[in-house]
């Protein structure tokens, strides 16, 4: 351990100490005791969002504007031209705004360009990578100490916005002594092995040097399947195990049915399985016929550099490119549909 973790660690210890807070004391509890359950990082690969910086903002910093976890660069980045769009459309009045605003849209329309500014703020399409802890047993399941909704619902979708949008990337930020020294370890994450293309790993080296710090993004819930090669995701990141859970039982009560067609009695099963897995109440595993499903707790990470947090590397794969996805928008703020 460096000097320079050491002090880092010793700050965080000491905070925590001084911290009349319970609930801090206990998440710390349970960040240690899953650390030595599952003390292995399994990466899943890189995921992508937005940010944006604005000098008139909290201290010039970059904040999320859109979730990171999109599996493409250019995913993000018509995340990006719908909300430059939708904001020139719905919101200003001023038509040097709009016109300001749809520059930047044309732009993301022509070209697959990883930062555009409009009215002084910058936005940037970021690059994190998405892992998770595993022990003898597989994935980590939630802890007990991640956040549930209060009144959690099997029936209606739940409505909590993502924790990403307006998440501030701060690297000096830590939740106590476990979170700073993963976040510490994380630094000198790079891929490694041959199941890595070399272009893959010549760029994960050198984002460790251009962009050294790091910021661990809020966790995240996942369902994951157990197969012969080992656990598989199956859907997307949710901002609650109970949100996981309930993907999983309509997965099991209704969706997979109709997506794969299932026959009479492999639905009844599937259908019976989710019922037990529903009543169990804050169950994470469910078997059904020969297969395992998991709800397990999803990290990821943000490197950071000098200018901010690490953009997408040339190595990272687009299956499309950029191209108009919307109408066109006139400054004064009519719709042409015919364009």
């Amino acid at each position: 351990m460096t000097d320079d973790w050491k002090r880092r660690l010793d700050a965080l210890h000491a905070e925590l100490v001084l911290r009349d807070d319970p609930i801090a004391w206990v998440t710390e509890a349970d960040a240690v005791e899953a650390s030595r359950r599952y003390p292995h990082i399994a990466l899943r690969g890189p995921v992508f969002g937005v940010a944006a910086q604005d000098p008139a903002g909290s201290a010039g910093g970059w904040r999320l504007l859109k979730p990171v976890v999109d599996g493409m660069p250019q995913q993000a980045r018509d995340g990006l031209n719908s909300h430059l769009w939708f904001t020139a459309k719905d919101g200003t009045d001023d038509p040097a705004a709009r016109r300001a605003l749809l520059a930047a849209v044309s732009v993301l329309e022509r070209h697959p360009a990883d930062e555009v500014e409009a009215l002084g703020v910058r936005y940037r399409v970021v690059r994190g990578d998405e892992f998770a802890r595993t022990g003898d047993d597989g994935l980590e399941p939630p802890r007990p100490t991640d956040p549930e909704p209060v009144s959690p619902s099997w029936e209606e979708r739940g409505t909590a916005r993502s924790p990403d949008v307006g998440f501030v990337l701060d690297p000096g930020r830590d939740e106590g002594p476990m979170a700073g020294a993963l976040r510490l370890g994380l630094r000198e994450f790079v891929y490694t092995g041959a199941r890595f293309p070399a272009d893959v790993r010549a760029d994960s080296a050198r984002a460790a040097g251009t962009h050294p710090d790091v910021v661990r993004l809020p966790v995240g819930f996942a369902v994951a399947e157990r197969g012969d090669d080992g656990w598989t995701p199956s859907g997307s990141l949710h901002p609650t195990p109970h949100e996981a859970r309930r993907s999983l039982y309509d997965g099991m009560s209704r969706v997979w049915a109709m997506l794969y067609r299932y026959d009479d009695r492999r639905k009844a099963r599937y259908a019976r399985a989710a019922e037990e897995f529903r009543a169990a109440g804050r169950a994470d595993e469910v078997r059904v016929e020969n297969r395992l499903f998991r709800v397990c707790r999803v990290e990821r990470m943000i490197r950071m550099g000098p200018d901010g947090p690490e953009p997408p590397r040339p190595s990272d794969v687009d299956e499309y490119g950029p191209m108009k996805i919307h109408p066109t928008l006139r400054e004064d703020g009519t719709v042409r549909y015919d364009d």
